[in-house]
């Protein structure tokens, strides 16, 4: 990639530019942006500031990039600064369109305070400075204390406050370090209570003590604080959230009630979950934006043990999607889940059909599941044998030695 006058804006499945660059990865929350911000007619006034490109990170001519970048989670926005491409500002997750427009106003200044310092004259902007170029370069240590430091000295109504949480916490949660995020979220939600950010942070607070070993001090009443936190977001009526942001909540709210082991109580936030999707799913205005819901769909079914509601939604989004592999291969997923092994099966060799790159590795599981549902050990072991010779196969950047290891454990479990 050679980025020339304009930074550029990279999206992970991702966007990047030959003015600054604007890059992204393509998960829920990526495709989400595709159907309901990138539409937004107000993000033209940015059209000629930055070059827009989009990286789909399942391709192989992609896994330098991707390495490069060190994409961790899909979605991630990068600002490129096209003097040396480095990355000049990063967000990770999903945006409104007014979070999207400040992220691309803060990278103009971004871009710029390389080559005028003297724009980043208050501490706290010189600090934030360095915690971006940090957070940019997948520094996360040296960004987390960036950030602390730039938070730590920030006046009252400081307008990057939001973007600093949001990138401290992603950082922090690199680095393991859950108990930070606990207290970076006492101390910062009620400043963002009532905002995107005060959700998100609430939600991943919520996340990170459920990661704390259960001999933390007061671990149960730390997780009822930021459950409750969580429920105050999801009632919040003034609160405009994002459907995908607001399954994120439920989705750290039913983890909760699993780490509680409290089985009647995941059951209940999982109905609640699967109502909200479905509701959000009827309000979409075509059918990419319906399709949006569709993996959370399916897991809320699964937890609440009723994976035959995901039949009608998937074999829509296949019929109305036909080039997009993710429909016939949540299908193979639900079948499975209903022991239909013949159906399940068919919708693989479709999924196959229409796929590539790293994601197939959890499509071969899901196959040598089915293949043993069937009770062919044979069709079994030579699915992961296949996948195993895959994943080896894979370029540096979309290789994973973890998955790789995995593989061989459930082979080695069948010999």
């Amino acid at each position: 990639m050679r980025i020339r006058s304009h930074a550029a804006l990279i999206l992970s499945f991702a966007l990047a530019a030959a003015a600054p660059a604007l890059a992204t990865s393509v998960a829920p929350g990526a495709r989400s942006m595709r159907a309901n911000v990138f539409t937004d007619a107000s993000l033209t006034r940015q059209a000629g500031r930055y070059v827009w490109l989009a990286m789909d990170t399942e391709k192989a001519r992609n896994a330098a990039l991707k390495k490069r970048l060190g994409i961790q989670a899909i979605p991630t926005y990068f600002i490129i600064d096209p003097a040396d491409e480095h990355v000049a500002l990063r967000w990770v997750g999903g945006a409104t369109t007014t979070q999207l427009q400040k992220l691309l106003d803060e990278g103009g200044t971004a871009v710029a305070s390389t080559t005028r310092p003297g724009r980043a004259s208050s501490p706290a902007d010189q600090a934030l400075a360095r915690a971006d170029r940090s957070y940019g370069a997948g520094d996360y240590a040296a960004a987390a204390t960036a950030y602390q430091e730039a938070l730590a000295a920030a006046p009252a109504g400081w307008p990057r406050y939001a973007r600093a949480v949001d990138a401290l916490s992603f950082a922090l949660s690199q680095n393991g370090q859950n108990e930070a995020i606990v207290t970076l979220a006492r101390t910062a939600y009620p400043r963002l209570r009532g905002t995107v950010s005060g959700a998100s942070l609430a939600s991943s607070a919520l996340e990170a003590v459920t990661e704390l070993p259960d001999s933390t001090p007061n671990r149960a009443a730390m997780r009822a604080e930021f459950e409750g936190r969580c429920r105050e977001v999801l009632a919040d009526p003034k609160l405009v959230l994002a459907g995908d942001d607001r399954s994120g909540v439920y989705i750290a709210l039913l983890d909760a009630r699993h780490d509680a082991k409290d089985d009647a109580g995941a059951k209940g936030v999982a109905g609640e979950w699967a109502a909200m999707l479905e509701g959000e799913a009827a309000r979409a205005k075509t059918p990419d934006g319906r399709a949006v819901y569709d993996s959370h769909r399916v897991s809320a079914y699964l937890e609440l043990g009723q994976p035959e509601r995901a039949i009608p939604m998937l074999e829509a989004s296949e019929r109305d999607l036909p080039g997009d592999y993710n429909p016939p291969a949540r299908l193979a997923v639900a079948y499975r889940a209903m022991k239909r092994w013949p159906e399940a099966l068919a919708a693989s060799d479709r999924a196959f059909a229409k796929s590539y790159g790293p994601r197939q590795l959890g499509m071969y599981q899901v196959r040598a599941d089915i293949y043993l549902g069937l009770a062919d050990t044979t069709g079994a072991r030579r699915t992961l044998a296949n996948a195993i010779a895959f994943a080896d196969s894979l370029p540096p950047g979309q290789r994973s030695e973890s998955t790789l290891a995995t593989l061989h454990k459930r082979l080695d479990g069948l010999h």
